[in-house]
């Protein structure tokens, strides 16, 4: 959430760049209630102070039939402008959830992915004559069942079986370790989240344009990243300057229920309802930020090529940001399993700089010796266990239909292949 007193003093950067980022927000509507509600905030502090100054005299006059009158007065008047401001107030914070974070100056500007600037790319993309998409590769070696996946729980879900499903829990066990040695708190987080910390991260809970499940009759619903968990874990404290940053990573379960996500692009496991993901999470100071920013990137890659998967490095523009997101940055792996087995690009982790937007709405200040400020938070993907699988399976598949086991996961595994 944006800073209302910047929003009052540009009121056109916010515009423009609610523009660039293709987020339709009536801010006219927005500065016209909040003109309202600070109307209505004065006059109802005036009355409060008024009633106030009777009741004290009350305790002294001599003749308090007059002073009681008007006493009812001001608690008659209190009340109807508490509930007029209480009714702008709403209307007003709706519209300011919706209006999303500043964008940094260098991000592309572009309405769509078809607009992110490709930095680098690492790695070799091996020559394969006849390659298999994942799904066909999991079949064939028996560790992955999306036919009995759908039976069980519907399309879009599946089983992970045998040296497959060992390979998801060598992938967690790995990343997992690797953050902890890079100074990284682990935590296993709950699967669920109050309706406010989704709000509160950037998501939207429920609603026509949702992408979460909410379970009927409370304020909880299923958590589509371990970034919603992470980021409500310090709501409405105060953190040390010394404390900071505060790195997390996080092994939870996502759920999504990826409405409209269908196609060949969002095939097997690319896109699906449920599966387990680490994840990076940082508090720190406003100065610290873009340096840790590239750090959790940083991290994505070392991953990456402890796994030796080829992979490109996007910077993410404007109009495919997010609202969190100040700047973002993907990396995307080679799977041969696009374009009909030609072969492509295909997001396998994000890292993102939110500045204090989630800070904000959560209520998470840094206390300084200057006095208080709002934290700033990341997040970035350290693997998500349907993308990454993927990129291992296809990239990693051999010609005589066996995958082999990259190098640094064997430990892991305690397996070097899968045949």
């Amino acid at each position: 959430m944006l800073d209302i007193k910047f929003i009052r003093e540009n009121p056109e950067i916010v515009k423009n760049n609610c523009q660039a980022r293709r987020v339709n927000v009536d801010l006219d509507k927005l500065m016209e209630l909040d003109r309202t509600y600070v109307s209505l905030l004065q006059a109802a502090e005036k009355t409060r102070a008024e009633r106030n100054q009777v009741a004290e005299d009350m305790r002294l006059a001599e003749n308090k039939e007059e002073l009681v009158e008007r006493g009812k007065v001001l608690k008659s008047d209190l009340a109807k402008q508490e509930d007029e401001l209480k009714a702008v107030s709403q209307q007003r914070t709706e519209l300011l959830m919706m209006i999303p974070n500043l964008t940094h100056p260098d991000a592309p500007i572009g309405p769509d992915d078809a607009h992110n600037k490709e930095l680098r790319q690492w790695g070799e993309i091996k020559k394969l004559d006849k390659p298999l998409d994942h799904v066909a590769l999991g079949q064939k070696l028996d560790i992955l069942d999306f036919e009995r996946g759908a039976k069980v729980a519907g399309a879009k879900f599946y089983f992970w079986k045998g040296k497959g499903a060992l390979l998801e829990q060598a992938l967690i066990r790995f990343a997992m370790e690797y953050l902890y040695k890079n100074g990284f708190i682990p935590m296993s987080t709950p699967d669920l989240a109050k309706d406010e910390i989704l709000l509160g991260t950037g998501y939207q809970p429920r609603g026509s344009e949702t992408q979460i499940y909410s379970i009927e009759n409370t304020d909880l619903s299923l958590i589509g990243t371990a970034e919603i968990a992470l980021g409500g874990y310090h709501k409405d404290e105060f953190l040390k300057s010394e404390q900071v940053p505060l790195k997390y990573v996080g092994l939870s379960h996502c759920f999504r229920t990826e409405a409209g996500a269908y196609g060949r692009e969002s095939y097997g496991l690319y896109r699906v309802h449920q599966f387990a993901k680490v994840e990076m999470f940082v508090f720190c100071a406003p100065e610290q930020s873009e340096a840790l920013h590239l750090e959790l990137l940083k991290h994505e890659e070392n991953i990456m090529q402890a796994l030796q998967i080829p992979y490109r490095v996007v910077d993410i523009c404007t109009g495919d940001l997010g609202g969190p997101a100040y700047r973002k940055y993907d990396i995307e792996s080679w799977m041969w399993g696009r374009n009909d087995c030609q072969g492509g690009w295909g997001e396998v982790t994000s890292a993102s700089n939110c500045t204090d937007f989630q800070a904000r709405r959560l209520n998470i200040k840094i206390k300084t010796e200057d006095g208080n400020q709002f934290a700033h938070t990341l997040n970035g993907t350290g693997i998500a266990l349907s993308r990454l699988p993927i990129a291992i399976l296809e990239n990693h598949q051999q010609a005589d239909g066996t995958i082999k086991i990259p190098e640094a996961l064997i430990p892991y595994c305690g397996f070097e292949k899968i045949a």
